[in-house]
């Protein structure tokens, strides 16, 4: 019942700014266990709406996920990014890695130690460097969220996971001090992730994982277990 009134909330939250991130795969740690982590994450391609073109972004992190209850985790993560936005019509801009950080939840919706299906929610902010271009200044923030649900199946060194998600990423650009938000291509809101979490010893993992349809993305992290 606490289960399905949280995600109940967190959908009522969250529909206006349903975008996309890394879903992290279906091990969440156990009550107040912590996950200690280091990712890349690289979206090869986003189409923007309109004549905006498409945005990519390459980004690093490190990540800590907490076990909050068995069943529901807290992911924080921190780092840098990148941003090249590339319109329809003009030349493309590039801002240098500077901040970058995101956070999320997972919930646990079942699991009988070889079958498992959770819920997640994930946001990334990216905030470059600005850059100066004929003497224009351009600043640049990329906000990217989703709602996942995925489900895994374990095996003895593997665990292949599959799933979908609802995602949007903003590029919000400032031409010296005039904002425009530039929002993803709204009818590739859906989307497919694929991954698989591959394990080395008992508390080391990596993690890889692809995302497509709605846009091109890949992820692939090395954790530990605390």
């Amino acid at each position: 019942m606490k289960r399905s009134v949280f995600i109940i909330l967190l959908c009522l939250l969250s529909t206006s700014f349903c975008e996309a991130a890394p879903a992290y795969g279906t091990k969440q740690p156990e009550k107040k266990q912590f996950f200690i982590g280091a990712q890349t994450y690289s979206i090869l391609e986003r189409k923007l709406e309109q004549e905006h073109g498409e945005v990519n972004s390459l980004q690093h992190f490190v990540n800590i996920s907490y076990g909050i209850f068995d069943w529901l985790s807290l992911d924080l993560k921190g780092g840098a990014g990148n941003i090249k936005q590339k319109p329809d019509i003009g030349n493309e801009i590039v801002y240098p890695s500077f901040m970058s950080g995101g956070y999320g939840f997972r919930m646990n919706l079942y699991d009988n130690n070889k079958i498992k299906y959770v819920f997640g929610f994930q946001h990334i902010s990216v905030h470059p460097y600005s850059q100066k271009i004929n003497e224009t200044k351009h600043k640049s923030v990329l906000d990217d969220w989703q709602l996942s649900f995925l489900g895994s199946i374990k095996f003895s060194k593997i665990t292949p996971y599959l799933g979908f998600r609802w995602s949007r990423a903003d590029y919000i650009h400032w031409v010296n001090d005039e904002r425009n938000r530039k929002k993803s291509d709204l009818t590739r809101s859906m989307g497919i992730i694929a991954g698989s979490d591959i394990k080395i010893n008992e508390r080391t993992w990596i993690n890889i994982e692809g995302q497509f349809v709605d846009s091109k993305a890949f992820s692939i992290g090395m954790n530990f277990s605390f």
